[in-house]
């Protein structure tokens, strides 16, 4: 009985052994562990790169923002900013 037991373990151990072994050949853990820390890495030391870019995008958008409100306002005869307009009329 006590041999039988012991049998019968071993041989479930031995297959949890193949299938981890079929697991560890198809998804290849350490593999996939080490792509991931060289993608973090390249993200780390770029990360400056993209922030310059990011604000250098941001100060562009911002100042074609202002030169498109400017254009607004001059061409705008309600416009607060056209005083001599109102004067005119008066």
């Amino acid at each position: 009985m006590f041999q039988q037991t012991l049998e019968t373990n071993f041989r479930r151990f031995k297959n949890f052994l193949g299938f981890a072994r079929g697991f560890i050949r198809r998804q290849n853990p350490l593999k996939s562990f080490l792509k991931g820390f060289v993608e973090m890495a390249k993200d780390f030391l770029t990360m400056n790169k993209k922030l310059r870019m990011s604000r250098y995008r941001l100060n562009y958008h911002r100042h074609q923002l202002q030169k498109m409100e400017a254009l607004i306002a001059e061409n705008n005869q309600h416009s607060f900013l056209k005083g001599q307009n109102i004067n005119e009329v008066r």
